[in-house]
């Protein structure tokens, strides 16, 4: 036992320090080579900032510290007060100095967090979607040893961006106390002036040695490009499995069990007649596609009697 103990000491002496000197990083963060800048690219009201949150908790979960920094927050520092989509357009000189800024002070607390604070990976949240802007960053993670892997989010489905804008837009900072209405117009003009310099990821040419995830239509299609390493590819995997719109998902009990006719508590026995009709009179209700259940006789005879 004391030379077991004496190993696991000796194996954490010999692990590596925070990059700074200053501080001790997690054994876990280590599983990913070096430090990773994750960049969404994509219009507005395409879920970016959904799946980057939703990323960031899953890759913290797994052990991996992770952080997002998103430009529209510094964007709102820089600027008190938004006025309307005329500070997007591609004209807009003043206003276009001012995003670039934005974007070089979050790369700089990018660069502080994955250098000085431990941090493994970045996130950084917003539409990238000029070769200028991607080329900027691509620079600034070569000049600083850093990973990186783009995630771009396409979507052209009308339905699903005009309910991203109700849903997330309406209650953003950019628009306090403005009617729906305002706040639709004023928004699909904004995604018309990204639209104008929009470049997408093209694998095809110009970024086809880059690693990168295209999500198609919030996850109907995928376009896989040049995964690095083993965290790249758990970002795949996490990204092709995420549902950015809403969605129900019921938990429901077994029916009626044979023990339960017999008063009897626990066990395994299998379901009653009556137990076996509830789930096909869910499906029937179209309330239930698929399950899972327990390997118990009560689970077994459940998804037996199961869903269409």
């Amino acid at each position: 036992m004391r030379r077991g103990a004496e190993r696991r000491r000796g194996a954490m002496a010999g692990a590596p320090r925070g990059r700074a000197g200053e501080k001790q990083c997690s054994w876990a963060s280590y599983m990913t080579n070096s430090p990773t800048l994750i960049v969404m690219i994509g219009l507005p009201a395409r879920g970016k900032t959904y799946m980057s949150k939703k990323l960031t908790r899953y890759l913290n979960w797994i052990g991996v510290p992770t952080k997002v920094f998103n430009l529209g927050v510094y964007r709102r520092e820089a600027v008190k007060s938004y006025k309307s989509y005329d500070f997007f357009r591609h004209d807009n000189k003043e206003a276009m100095e001012i995003r670039k800024r934005c974007a070089l002070v979050a790369l700089e607390d990018v660069k502080s967090y994955l250098l000085e604070e431990c941090g493994q990976i970045a996130v950084f949240d917003a539409t990238n979607t000029t070769r200028e802007r991607r080329d900027l960053i691509l620079n600034f993670a070569k000049e600083n040893a850093f990973k990186v892997f783009f995630v771009e989010s396409v979507c052209d489905d009308p339905e699903v961006i005009a309910a991203n804008i109700l849903e997330v837009k309406v209650s953003s900072p950019d628009y306090p106390e403005r009617h729906r209405e305002n706040v639709m117009d004023d928004f699909l003009k904004r995604i018309e002036c990204y639209k104008v310099t929009y470049e997408p990821l093209d694998p095809d040419a110009d970024d086809k040695d880059l690693s990168f995830i295209k999500v198609i239509n919030v996850g109907q299609r995928f376009l896989v490009n040049r995964v690095q390493d083993y965290i790249q590819s758990k970002i795949v995997y996490y990204l092709m499995n995420i549902h950015v719109q809403p969605r129900t998902i019921y938990l429901c009990r077994h029916g009626e069990s044979e023990y339960n006719l017999l008063g009897k508590i626990g066990g395994d026995s299998g379901l009653s007649a009556r137990g076996k009709q509830v789930l096909p009179a869910l499906g029937a209700g179209g309330l239930c596609s698929g399950g899972w259940g327990c390997a118990l006789g009560t689970g077994g005879d459940a998804l037996g009697a199961g869903c269409d």
